[in-house]
């Protein structure tokens, strides 16, 4: 069994309030002194979330077994992967945006989250460096991905081209992201029983690139394995212009 790096240590929090940002997203703020010292110096990062297990109001630390983390018990604990989607230096003020659906452990933890309950983050994790070259920018991804475009969007060069393309099942997943002069929004909405990416791949075959443009895209797994093949076989960028991240997968 090959034996995976061991993840930095979860920093133990508190919710500190929760803001709905539309019917399928929303916000929670995390902070305590555990943040002292936490920097996100690169925009669409990651962090690791553990809440309680189903239940239960305590937060129990997992245990790191070299492949995964474990509670004493044995069973897995609830541990998903966000975008952080603000950090206050000064308030120890973590902020991450969460898609609601019906089955999420997470959207369920917030149906009944308060100030003051417990949880715990791990990271940051990567996040993407800009190229300030590029004569343009395409980002691309479903929900799970608009906490990450929306920083994208405020810290990309200006005044170059961005074109964004967002996947959504319901029309009131739309969210007021920071739009610069020169980016140009499209919400592509997938029709029901289409299989997941297939709005998104679509919508991303008409936009024409620039040579040289820079391409940025984050969502379900099957998805995004199309989108790749569509920027290397069919449209045949460089690799180094694309980077295209699996957030989820269909089914789990």
């Amino acid at each position: 069994m090959r034996v995976r790096r061991e993840p930095p240590p979860f920093r133990v929090l508190e919710v500190r309030d929760l803001e709905v940002l539309t019917p399928r997203m929303t916000r929670v703020r995390l902070g305590g002194p555990a943040l002292a010292g936490f920097q996100l110096d690169l925009p669409a990062a990651s962090v690791r979330l553990l809440i309680p297990s189903p239940g239960s109001e305590e937060l129990i630390m997992p245990t790191w077994t070299g492949n995964e983390f474990l509670l004493a018990d044995g069973t897995r604990p609830i541990i998903r992967t966000f975008t952080p989607r603000t950090f206050d230096a000064e308030r120890l003020e973590l902020a991450l945006d969460v898609v609601i659906h019906d089955g999420g452990a997470v959207s369920g933890w917030l149906d009944d989250a308060a100030p003051g309950d417990p949880a715990a983050v791990s990271g940051p994790g990567r996040g993407y460096t800009i190229d300030p070259n590029a004569p343009q920018y395409l980002l691309a991804g479903d929900e799970t991905a608009i906490p990450a475009i929306g920083q994208l969007l405020e810290v990309l060069p200006e005044p170059v081209p961005v074109d964004v393309v967002v996947e959504i099942t319901d029309p009131a997943a739309r969210l007021d992201l920071l739009e610069g002069a020169a980016a140009s929004m499209r919400w592509a909405g997938l029709p029901a029983g289409q299989p997941t990416g297939d709005a998104l791949v679509a919508a991303i075959g008409e936009v024409e690139l620039e040579p040289g443009a820079n391409v940025w895209a984050a969502g379900e797994a099957a998805a995004m394995h199309r989108i790749r093949r569509h920027c290397f076989e069919e449209r045949g960028l460089p690799r180094s212009d694309v980077t295209v991240r699996g957030y989820w997968k269909a089914g789990r």
